[in-house]
């Protein structure tokens, strides 16, 4: 079983950037989706976006559609969050998460349950 470690997180002012990374220890997620999900402080975690297995098919929350880019390097077994324009409403725990059961062609928006293997998150904390 993989784990995944996200990293990146840290303390950028608003209008700035930040490019999260989430690595797999071991194994392949070629055939993976990927997803990142984020929690703020006494809110719900909620989906970030999703990048299919293949790479070619991206889906993002609505609201930060624009903003932020899912990106994979299946060489490098590892799963990118590009996260532009940051405002202090994007600070949160980061989550990347693998959904091993999906065969779809295009990514789409996933739950919590979807998921098979969870990381342990990274902060990213945004200042005004």
């Amino acid at each position: 079983q993989m784990q995944l470690v996200e990293s990146g997180g840290g303390l950028v002012q608003a209008g700035g950037s930040l490019r999260l990374s989430c690595a797999a220890s071991e194994g392949t997620i070629r055939n993976y989706a990927m997803a990142w999900f984020r929690q703020a402080p006494g809110k719900e975690r909620t989906f970030v976006a999703t990048i299919s297995g293949s790479g070619r098919s991206t889906h993002y929350a609505h609201s930060l559609k624009g903003r932020f880019t899912i990106s994979r390097d299946d060489v490098k077994k590892t799963t990118y969050l590009q996260m532009n324009s940051l405002v202090p409403e994007d600070t949160a725990v980061y989550y990347c998460a693998a959904d091993l059961k999906s065969g779809r062609p295009e990514a789409v928006a996933l739950s919590i349950p979807d998921m098979d293997y969870w990381g342990k998150g990274t902060l990213v904390t945004v200042s005004s």
